[in-house]
């Protein structure tokens, strides 16, 4: 049997964490490519070294010519600059998006019939640049946000209530900024609003709404935080573990509901962007986009998201 060939493009910390879930996940065999000479090599070596302990059996290969992506099943991006502390993700656009224009030039050569996953960021600019410019459909091209953000929301909300991660659902919208959506009316635990748990807990609606308005502003803030802390670099765990869970719906046909950003055309009253939505994840790439109906004071936040967005996306340098 064929195993199925992951690509990823960028040998940073991302890149590394991913390649390690894929592998521990037998997933697929893994290639990397990274710039820097020696760097993928060395990595993909020192994870496939330990394949005897973890007891995975897949292979690994790292490379400085793009060309090791050939026949990739499916590219996971993570090529650029991360953030330092102070900037945002608006202050990467201009090297990350030329960088993004030598990456998707080597996809659209060696892996045509790939699904693409972008993590680079500003992520809803680059998965703009990325499709544009490789012009695969728009299902093959999707970027990584929403996992992410809907996973912080979740672990923000179990802390705060004193339960476990597992039992908590949330779902994070639009762009992957500060002006990010999180549905409070949907998070709940177990079925259970969160928000009524929040009240019983403080015996008082007002304080429920406050904290909550305070787990939402986190959430927002919650990757600058992780930069602010780290000093020399941004998330990586995190953002791997949300991209392997992609990879996975789509290379065992799982068929998930996840936030995915994704090209809407006319949903949500969108047409034209990459806008962080639910969507149905399996081995055709985004097989549906999910539309449900929005309070107007969730609908007027979400357009101030895709509003952030479409400047971005304007301002791009290429």
């Amino acid at each position: 049997m064929v195993k199925p060939k992951i690509a990823l493009v960028g040998g940073g910390q991302i890149g590394n964490a991913i390649a390690h879930l894929a592998a521990l996940r037998e997933l697929g065999d893994v290639v990397m490519f990274d710039i820097k000479e020696g760097l993928a090599e060395g990595k993909c070596l020192d994870i496939a070294e330990a394949a005897p302990i973890a007891n995975f059996d897949v292979q690994l290969r790292g490379d400085s010519d793009i060309g090791c992506i050939a026949g990739a099943d499916i590219i996971v991006v993570t090529a650029g600059v991360p953030r330092k502390p102070g900037m945002s993700r608006e202050d990467l656009i201009e090297i990350n998006a030329r960088i993004m224009v030598t990456v998707a030039e080597g996809i659209k050569t060696h892996a045509p019939d790939a699904i693409v996953i972008v993590l680079s960021n500003p992520l809803d600019a680059m998965v703009t640049l990325c499709q544009k410019l490789t012009g695969f459909p728009v299902e093959r091209v999707m970027g990584m946000a929403g996992v992410l953000d809907s996973a912080r929301f979740a672990s923000f909300i179990a802390w705060e209530l004193g339960v476990s991660v597992r039992d908590v659902n949330a779902l994070v919208l639009g762009g992957h900024g500060d002006a990010m959506v999180p549905i409070v009316r949907f998070a709940n635990v177990n079925g259970i609003p969160a928000l009524e748990l929040l009240e019983r807990k403080y015996g008082s609606a007002e304080k429920a709404r406050q904290v909550m308005a305070e787990l939402v502003e986190r959430t927002q803030n919650a990757g600058g935080e992780v930069v602010d802390l780290l000093k020399t670099g941004s998330a990586f765990i995190s953002p791997a573990t949300s991209a392997i869970s992609m990879v996975e719906a789509v290379i065992h046909d799982q068929k998930r509901l996840l936030p995915v950003c994704a090209m809407l055309s006319g949903q949500y009253g969108v047409s034209g962007y990459y806008v962080g939505v639910p969507c149905i994840l399996g081995a055709g790439g985004i097989e549906k986009i999910v539309e449900f109906d929005l309070t107007d004071d969730e609908q007027s936040l979400l357009d101030h998201s895709v509003a952030e967005v479409k400047k971005l996306v304007d301002s791009l340098p290429i």
